[in-house]
């Protein structure tokens, strides 16, 4: 039997989640398209991050086609305090997988589509193999769909980063998350240098990838922690940085220390541009996967640009 644990009976804490401001809208699912996308998912029973993380922009994303597939399951080996999968002892791996999600990308019609999953410490490669059969599958399917993966930090699966090396993606994300002063409560399975390491290892694999990571705001962080978490990703050769608000899933999930304004957000934003990032999504409703797919082809003009 599966094991389940839900993260209110995770975290004990009862935080009061505060009123939205006007800056952070969202509309209600109606279209047709978001309709469809559901159905495609659903008939497929494939995993969705937008549904499990209680993506904010599920709505406009669907409406567009657009899904962040999530493989591996939907039961996640750590207990992050910000995030709302589900965190227990994992199933089996679905072996038919990867076909479905090349069948979904190619029902859906996608240029470019991203895949990320649950952290899977219980599996010796972390994952990884897994990955890199979805990436196979997709691209025997889609020729012209472009990959992106968003991965766990694999920390002490050794085989990972060679298993990896064999089909890597168009662009590679790993969500650093926070800074380093809050990795104990905010993600304590995990460790800030681990992760800043594979961004630079998958870099070195391979130059011409684009390499990504993501960023929470309103955990408590200041802004000179977020710079020095620039100079970081910089030196490790990331070329994409997305900042976001982070909005607590549930009262029993890390507390929400503080809104920052659409202001903040372009301050962040215009710091990241003069730091040499080829790309940065900072503002309230930015994710990781966000307007992936136009994010992707502003990066290759971006690199066109700069003779990179």
């Amino acid at each position: 039997m599966t094991e389940v644990r839900h993260p209110e009976k995770i975290f004990r804490v009862s935080n009061p989640i505060p009123k939205k401001p006007s800056w952070i809208r969202v509309k209600a699912p109606t279209s047709k398209f978001f309709k469809s996308t559901n159905k495609i998912l659903k008939d497929k029973k494939i995993v969705t991050v937008c549904e499990e993380a209680a993506c904010p922009n599920i709505s406009e994303c669907w409406q567009k086609k657009h899904a962040t597939f999530m493989i591996l399951g939907d039961i996640c080996t750590r207990a992050c305090a910000f995030c709302n999968i589900k965190t227990g002892k994992p199933g089996f791996v679905d072996e038919s997988e990867p076909k479905k999600i090349a069948e979904a990308v190619s029902e859906l019609g996608l240029e470019h589509v991203v895949v990320t999953s649950v952290d899977r410490d219980d599996l010796e490669d972390g994952g990884a193999e897994h990955f890199t059969r979805v990436i196979r599958s997709i691209r025997e399917m889609n020729e012209s769909c472009t990959i992106e993966i968003l991965t766990p930090d694999f920390n002490k699966k050794t085989k990972a980063l060679n298993i990896l090396s064999n089909d890597l993606p168009d662009v590679f994300n790993h969500n650093l998350e926070t800074v380093p002063r809050l990795y104990l409560s905010i993600r304590p399975g995990s460790r800030y240098f681990v992760s800043l390491k594979l961004l630079a290892d998958i870099k070195k694999l391979n130059p011409k990838i684009f390499t990504k990571s993501g960023l929470m705001v309103g955990l408590g962080e200041t802004k000179d922690e977020i710079y020095q978490v620039m100079d970081d990703l910089r030196a490790a050769d990331v070329d994409f940085i997305t900042i976001g608000q982070y909005l607590p899933p549930t009262p029993k999930h890390a507390k929400l220390e503080k809104f920052i304004t659409p202001k903040e957000f372009e301050e962040y934003k215009q710091m990241a541009i003069a730091k040499g990032f080829l790309m940065v999504s900072s503002s309230p409703l930015t994710r990781s996967s966000y307007h992936a797919s136009e994010d992707f082809r502003v990066m290759q003009e971006n690199r066109a640009s700069k003779n990179y």
